[in-house]
């Protein structure tokens, strides 16, 4: 039989250094292998301190390596064969030593000498006090290393086991898992720059209450975490939702449809490829109150006008960047989303059934371009989304050859 490269084993080689945060390399570690990617694990000496090897034995089913000298390995050299029998180095998580370490090419232990040594792409996830992430040292240490295309995993901000709160935070397993995912996604849209906007928009009609919709953002967070993995420069623009954002270039958070139009014309030309996933308002109010309208017996009456149209401006730019449009129905789908196509002049529209969609982790995706209309059946969110880009970047290739 042969073994195509999607049927080949994943494989990953985990580096944990010292630091508190070294306890969620554990549930990293799971969540790779229950996911079917064989995972290697190489502690320092300092990491071992935190966190026992016998935890990751026991969850990999392989020997942790801690030992530059490790006479189990070939010729002695653990440097040599474990970075070439891995497609991806992780170190999760990163400590400021080792990515100084790594940044001016060290190598005095196990972990640093077989990244100097590696033939694979390596991806570091930093976790460090808010200080000593903001030490102007570590700065042009991390600057380096993206240089050196060394992929930097967050940091993220939150309370710190020091007790102090800023940025230092190791992203949690589950953002980490997922980077991992991306980086074994085909690279369809390699270099290329993508501008997303997802989630509701809120508008205001008192200090207190708002006109929204259901939209969770899942499908928008997802095509997010999809073009990544597909090797893209993301920018997210994102209404208020209850999501983690994934790692993407640049994350711009609003609120109102004129907050989003702002955004987008700020970001638009620097883009190749706009996806509007966003579930903006219709209609705002004329007037929205700075103090809270006090309730009574009397009816109320609210003048709502139209605002902006995002997907529009864009497609009707200049010089427009590939533009995709999303459209959510509760009736003749098919109709409703051709004719939403042809008046905004889309290379591609995406719809699907707004009650079946909205808030849930899986959807039904309906596609129209000017070959037709594509079905993707039921599928998991991240699933439909993987999909979606690898036709959005078939597209894109046809409408750019």
């Amino acid at each position: 039989m042969i073994v195509t490269n999607s049927q080949k084993k994943k494989r990953v080689l985990l580096g944990i250094t010292g630091g508190i945060a070294a306890y969620k390399a554990a549930e990293l570690a799971r969540l790779l292998i229950q996911d079917g990617i064989e995972v290697q694990t190489v502690m320092t000496e300092a990491a071992c301190h935190f966190l026992g090897s016998t935890t990751l034995q026991a969850l990999t089913g392989k020997p942790v390596h801690t030992q530059l000298w490790d006479e189990s390995v070939n010729n002695s050299m653990a440097h040599i064969d474990l970075s070439r029998a891995v497609d991806v180095i992780l170190v999760a998580p990163a400590s400021a030593d080792f990515i100084a370490k790594i940044a001016h090419g060290l190598a005095d232990d196990l972990l640093s000498t077989l990244c100097l040594a590696r033939n694979c792409p390596l991806m570091v996830a930093p976790a460090m006090n808010r200080q000593m992430l903001e030490n102007p040292a570590t700065q042009r240490n991390l600057t380096t290393l993206q240089k050196d295309d060394i992929t930097v995993l967050g940091p993220a901000h939150g309370i710190q086991a020091c007790g102090e709160t800023g940025m230092g935070r190791m992203l949690e397993p589950q953002e980490l898992f997922e980077a991992v995912q991306n980086f074994f996604q085909p690279r369809l849209l390699e270099k290329k720059r993508i501008l997303i906007t997802a989630g509701p928009t809120f508008e205001a009609i008192d200090a207190v209450r708002g006109i929204i919709n259901l939209s969770s953002g899942k499908m928008g967070y997802a095509l997010a975490q999809a073009a990544l993995g597909a090797g893209a420069e993301v920018t997210l623009i994102s209404g208020p939702v209850c999501l983690t954002y994934p790692a993407v270039k640049k994350f711009i958070p609003i609120t109102s449809a004129n907050d989003m139009l702002t955004a987008v014309k700020n970001e638009v030309i620097f883009n190749d490829i706009f996806i509007s996933v966003a579930a903006v308002a219709d209609y705002r109010p004329a007037i929205a109150h700075t103090q809270k309208i006090k309730k009574s017996d009397n009816d109320l009456m609210l003048e709502l006008i139209p605002n902006p149209d995002i997907l529009q401006y864009v497609a009707n730019l200049p010089n427009p960047p590939f533009c995709v449009g999303f459209a959510a129905e509760t009736e003749n789908i098919d109709q409703n989303a051709e004719s939403k196509r042809h008046k905004k002049k889309l290379p591609l529209l995406v719809a699907n059934l707004a009650q079946e969609a909205m808030g849930a982790d899986d959807s039904t995706l309906l596609l129209f371009d000017d070959n037709g209309k594509h079905i993707l059946p039921k599928a998991p969110k991240i699933d439909q989304a993987r999909r979606l880009i690898a036709h959005i970047a078939a597209l894109h290739k046809q409408h750019h050859s």
